[in-house]
């Protein structure tokens, strides 16, 4: 038989597949990559579940570590959101979906590695050009774009072969992860309508507010309320915390690598709230050109990430810069959680550059007098005075 690796995460669209390559005569080996956000017990079901839709084997790959060192670590090192709105959830971990299921393939001697990605979307893009670029020999199949599927198509052709599904939440695409999860359904297709409130995974628990303190060394997120763990753990720790306030909901509008415009519903409770804290912690310990170059080299890091770029030798420079830019970047910052929001309350750092003993803005100054803050502000505008004596006769 024709021995073929599926990427499959137990939802609607890798389901149609598991189905329809089996039935076609492949010999169908699942893959299901762990990149967070799953209990031991949902792997469980998802193996199950793969079991019924006909394939040969099943198999998990825990990447949540990998995943957190490869990619998140630089994301939050960037502090990149994109279009200021989304943390890169899914886009993300996809990158790293591809690779590790690129390598199980190559490690069974499959000759198909299949997807099932639409062909309207970002992610047949990332799964495709990994796939291609790490294993060329390998053909690639894709039942749900080459067929132009819709979500009510997949379902009718499942229940005709006798597989049932919860059919009301498989109206929505929900993508799970550690950095986040993106939500996608009939209100994101078109421009005017919010998400439900019921198509978040995670509903308001919690009404009094509290006050979670997140610890940084050298960016990266190492202990929350005082107890360390590893950043990934926190992540997950910080997100249970957090998502008890639905706090992290979006919608996110942007162009997608296809070209048209694309919007989806996420919640990412963690990502944003350990964006927001690591980003106030730099602009105490940054120097401004530190911060301003750190801008565009982030947004581009972020923009070829989400283009599934991952591979290019630049992502890895750009990886050192911003591995660099992060010395100094340790202290804690205090975070107050309350219902559908969060806020940033303050920051402790031994290398906060806003020290009193250099004086405080718009109070005092301790590091020079007032002489020589007159001739540094003469010096500072004589560009500007000269181009305009210059250009005021014309």
């Amino acid at each position: 038989m024709k021995k073929l690796v599926i990427a499959y995460s137990g939802g609607l669209d890798t389901s149609y597949c598991a189905v329809s390559l089996s039935k076609a005569g492949y010999e169908v080996h699942a893959v299901s990559v762990n990149t967070g956000g799953f209990t031991s017990e949902e792997i469980k079901k998802i193996e199950a579940k793969a079991l019924k839709m006909g394939v040969a084997t099943y198999q998990n790959i825990d990447a949540i570590q990998s995943y957190y060192q490869k990619v998140i670590k630089y994301l939050i090192y960037g502090n990149v959101l994109k279009n200021n709105t989304y943390p890169l959830s899914v886009s993300a971990e996809r990158i790293i979906q591809a690779i590790e299921i690129v390598q199980y393939a190559k490690s069974i001697n499959a000759q198909y590695i299949a997807h099932g990605s639409t062909g309207a979307g970002n992610d047949q893009v990332r799964f495709d050009m990994i796939f291609q670029t790490l294993a060329p020999e390998i053909e690639i199949i894709t039942p749900i774009r080459d067929g132009k599927l819709t979500r009510q198509e997949e379902i009718d052709y499942l229940k005709s072969n006798g597989i049932e599904m919860p059919w009301d939440k498989a109206k929505y695409s929900i993508n799970q992860g550690l950095w986040g999860t993106s939500v996608g359904g009939k209100e994101t297709l078109t421009s005017q309508n919010p998400l439900p409130e019921s198509a978040y995974p995670s509903q308001l628990k919690k009404g009094v507010g509290e006050k979670v303190i997140l610890s940084f060394e050298k960016g990266e997120f190492v202990a929350l309320n005082s107890t360390k763990n590893s950043p990934e753990k926190n992540i997950e720790l910080l997100n249970k915390l957090a998502s008890a306030y639905a706090i992290g909901r979006d919608i996110h509008v942007g162009d997608t690598i296809v070209g048209i415009k694309g919007r989806v519903g996420f919640e990412a409770a963690a990502a944003l709230i350990i964006i927001k804290a690591h980003h106030l912690l730099e602009k105490h310990t940054l120097t401004k050109w530190q911060l301003q170059h750190k801008e565009y080299l982030s947004s581009f890091y972020g923009m070829h990430l989400h283009e599934g770029l991952y591979l290019d030798p630049v992502m890895r420079d750009t990886e050192a810069f911003l591995e660099s830019s992060q010395a100094k970047v340790s202290g804690n910052v205090v975070v107050s959680l309350k219902p559908y929001h969060f806020m940033l309350d303050g920051i402790e750092s031994k290398h906060d550059l806003m020290n009193a003993k250099f004086g405080s803005y718009g109070e005092e100054n301790k590091g020079w007098t007032a002489e020589e803050a007159k001739g540094f502000i003469k010096i500072f505008g004589n560009q500007n005075k000269i181009y305009q004596q210059v250009n005021s006769e014309s």
